[in-house]
């Protein structure tokens, strides 16, 4: 294997995240959004500089929201359905997995969501 591979392959899934099908959010253990996809920000209407401003309850306001943050952080893994709120106030409605994840020595929490 070249040394050359590693790098392209993480520039391909990089891209391949970031233009997929599926929106993608990262968020940190406060849940501020640290990083989100493309398909995010058109799904909720928001620029992404718009979305990384804003944390978990600010898209999702459900009153379990909170609690399933929690739950998340606990176990590693959740999924289930929600209401996000687009940038417009309209509800658009998902299904998510999210799974806790560590890079560079630092815990993160990943979240696939697809509108249902």
């Amino acid at each position: 294997m070249s040394v050359a591979e590693p790098l392209i392959q993480a520039s391909l899934i990089g891209e391949a995240v970031d233009n997929g099908p599926a929106a993608i959010f990262v968020a940190d253990e406060e849940g501020r959004y640290i990083a989100v996809n493309a398909f995010a920000c058109d799904l909720l209407g928001y620029s992404r500089s718009e979305l990384l401003a804003l944390t978990v309850q600010d898209i999702a306001p459900a009153e379990d929201v909170a609690p399933s943050f929690a739950k998340l952080q606990r176990e590693g893994a959740l999924a289930g359905t929600s209401i996000l709120r687009h940038k417009d106030g309209g509800d658009v409605p998902i299904e998510w997995r999210a799974t806790r994840t560590t890079a560079a020595g630092m815990e993160f929490f990943v979240s696939v969501a697809n509108p249902i």
